[in-house]
This record gives structure tokens, C-alpha cells and sequence, in this order.
């Protein structure tokens, strides 16, 4: 599956309708984004979509905002991505490359969250669509001998309680 290069129309269009309203900037897709959306339709019972999401880099403080509400204060490297469902986008820190095996991972977090928008999935709550999206993870980092613990320090109890719904 081979995903169109993002035109700056679209990227314009997914950028007017996104939540921050800091700078951002448009990344190009990774070459291993059709591996990744591969792997995870077949592994992972998930339907590749018939378009990429737009990836674009923000502050580090913007994903914050956009995943704990603006005036919210967390410790510093704790929001490495967010999946916007509505504007299809991916939005990773500045600080993130794709070159390691760890920083991959949460494109594949990720990506699970735009298969699942894409095949138009629900979910009871918000945090039951995590599961999926962190065992893929989980396993993706095993391919490279290490896991969400190793990685992130995200461990089986803390991945339950995130992905259960309290409700």
C-alpha cells in the first residue's frame, strides 16, 4: 500500500482544523510507514485505510494541551504524540525523530489510533482504544528486545488502569 504524498492543500485544510493554535510543522511520512501499516493489519486484525494521516511536528507544551487541556502540568517528555481522529493527524513533538526503535513505537501507537478512526471504530471509553495501540507497541518493541517498560517505564499495571474504562 503505497500512501500519496501529503499536498500542501491537504495539509493546509488538516492544520486550519486542528486544535492548537501554535506553529506547526508538516513531516514527511517515514519510508517505513507501509511496513508499519502492514504489520499491524496483520497482526493486529486491523484494516489498512485508503489514506495516511498528515504527520506534523508541534511544541512539546501544544501536545499537553491538546491531550490534558490547556492548563494542565505534567512532567516534560510525557506526551511524545497525539492522534487527532477528526482532522486525521498525527501530532508528534518536535523532539521526535523515527530513528530508533523506541521512537517508531509510537508511530505504530499512533497509526493504530488512525486504522481504528479510519475503519470508523468505537469504543466504550476513550482509554478501551488504547489496548490495542499499546500491544501493538508492546510488540513492536519486542521485535527489537525491548518492551513498553524498558522503553517508556510503562508497565503491566500502569498499561491496565490506561486502558480500562472507569465509568
Amino acid at each position: 500500500m503505497q500512501f500519496p504524498p501529503l499536498s500542501s492543500v491537504l495539509i493546509a485544510l488538516c492544520l486550519a482544523t486542528a486544535s492548537p493554535a501554535a506553529a506547526v510543522t508538516p513531516r514527511e511520512a517515514p519510508p517505513l510507514l507501509d511496513a508499519i501499516v502492514l504489520w499491524l493489519a496483520a497482526n493486529f486484525d486491523l484494516p489498512a485505510p485508503a489514506q495516511g494521516p498528515a504527520l506534523v511536528s508541534v511544541a512539546e507544551a501544544d501536545l499537553v494541551a491538546m491531550r490534558y487541556g490547556p492548563e494542565a502540568s505534567v512532567p516534560p517528555g510525557l506526551v511524545v504524540a497525539v492522534y487527532d481522529d477528526t482532522a486525521r493527524t498525527i501530532y508528534f513533538s518536535d523532539g521526535w525523530t523515527g530513528r530508533t526503535p523506541a521512537d517508531l513505537s509510537v508511530l505504530v501507537h499512533e497509526m493504530v489510533h488512525h486504522l481504528q478512526a479510519s475503519a470508523d471504530m468505537r469504543f466504550a471509553c476513550p482509554a478501551a482504544r488504547e489496548a490495542v495501540a499499546y500491544e501493538a507497541q508492546d510488540a513492536w518493541l519486542g521485535l527489537f528486545g525491548e518492551t513498553l517498560e524498558s522503553a517508556f517505564g510503562i508497565d503491566a499495571a500502569s498499561r491496565l488502569v490506561g486502558t480500562v474504562c472507569t465509568h
